[in-house]
């Protein structure tokens, strides 16, 4: 999977522009939280020292087919200014006149932001219209936006089909990583899988039965295999169309010799909430009625830990429990500081984006991991196995 990189391309003089995925949390036109911006400076610096004249692109939140003041992409615009130290130049606009007359006073080491992509329903239906003119603003196209590689959308897919499309740093960093992780992993393999419903994570249990040597089940989808394995699971969350559909995954793992590892306790309570009387119930005894599963127990965080110990490579992807409620959060933190210590002794450690990025953040633990990714949908899709329309569009390097 070699693809171009911005790297492999002549910067000097030539318009860029570049998609980059700035879909942050704003408050009160602030941003709460730059990590996804931060991410992008290095391939947008490079471009500037390098002397490019730099056009960003960048959707932010779901408007509903058209302008909405409310997902103005100008918070984002600010606080790049001020990672920079330097002026972004901004445009309320995505095409015409004034677009193009900003694009044309633009000088070599500048750089430009239009508005939210989503402002135009053309985006999402990747439009080879819309794709067409921001193809016309640029010489060369750098996709640094791994968080809608999953998507085929006209400002990653495709301007490519207009102008040649390179990787940017972040997202040559994304691909190399998972690539690593799913294609050919240092053996063993362990993957650690959290979150609420088995349902979003079929494709990718189905898929690592083929790789992994270890796949751990945590998080509320724990509590359907719970069923399948016909315990009791009280007010846990379950889906009960999907308990046939666990039972499959046990016996398919037996069958290719994949340890299924389903934790054997839970910390558990009556509410949702802080400060609520906890109990710890395990799988055998089941969780009587009115009470529900919101914690890995303590012995199955153990059991954890033993299983990831003779690790080489560890992917996790997912919470283990409701980690946003700090009654809640020991599971996902214990198995974050864990794995975070696997990577010190050689491991390669990769986290898919989405909750469990946002928990690794929420814990410090960032810079313990060989790779955090920023996507959380696309990284789940690249474990899947699929192919993602906005790596395909990069151009391959030449054999």
């Amino acid at each position: 999977m070699e693809k171009l990189t911005i790297r492999d391309v002549d910067l000097k003089g030539k318009r860029v522009i570049m998609r980059v995925d700035f879909n942050v949390p704003v408050k009160d036109g602030v941003v709460t939280d730059d990590t996804r911006i931060v991410e992008a400076i290095p391939t947008i610096k490079y471009a500037l020292d390098n002397g490019a004249k730099v056009i960003l692109l960048s959707h932010l939140g779901r408007p509903k087919g058209g302008p909405d003041p409310k997902y103005t992409i100008k918070p984002a615009v600010d606080r790049l200014s001020q990672l920079l130290g330097k002026e972004v130049k901004f445009v309320p606009a995505l095409y015409g006149e004034e677009v193009e007359k900003a694009v044309a006073e633009l000088k070599e080491g500048e750089v430009l932001m239009l508005e939210n992509t989503r402002f135009d329903d053309g985006e999402e239906k990747n439009s080879l219209e819309l794709a067409k003119k921001w193809a016309d603003l640029a010489d060369i196209h750098v996709n640094d936006a791994f968080g809608t590689a999953h998507r085929a959308h006209a400002s990653n897919v495709g301007i490519a089909q207009y102008i040649p499309s390179v990787a940017g740093f972040l997202m040559e960093k994304e691909i190399k990583f998972l690539a690593k992780a799913t294609l050919n992993p240092d053996k063993p393999y362990v993957v650690v899988l959290g979150g609420a419903k088995v349902s979003d994570k079929i494709g990718v249990i189905t898929n690592l039965l083929n790789k992994a040597d270890r796949i751990i089940i945590g998080g509320a989808m724990m509590f359907t295999f719970w069923r399948a394995l016909g315990k009791n699971t009280g007010n846990s969350l379950v889906e009960e169309d999907k308990i046939d559909l666990a039972k499959q995954l046990l016996a398919q793992a037996k069958e290719k010799g994949v340890e299924l590892v389903i934790p054997t306790d839970a910390v558990c309570a009556q509410k949702m909430e802080a400060g609520v009387e906890k109990k710890v119930f395990t799988c055998d005894e089941g969780i009587p009625a009115g009470w529900m599963g919101l914690d890995v127990g303590p012995a199955s965080l153990e059991v954890i830990k033993s299983k990831l110990a003779d690790a080489k490579t560890v992917v996790w992807n997912g919470p283990l429990g409701v980690f946003e409620i700090p009654d809640f959060e020991v599971g996902t933190r214990v198995v974050a500081e864990f794995i975070g210590s696997l990577t010190e002794k050689g491991v390669t450690t990769v986290v898919g984006g989405g909750d469990s990025a946002a928990a690794v953040s929420q814990f410090g633990l960032e810079k313990k991991f060989s790779h955090v990714s920023t996507g959380g949908g696309a990284s789940l899709e690249f474990l899947e196995g699929k192919e993602l329309p906005g790596i395909i569009s990069i151009a391959d390097k030449k054999k």
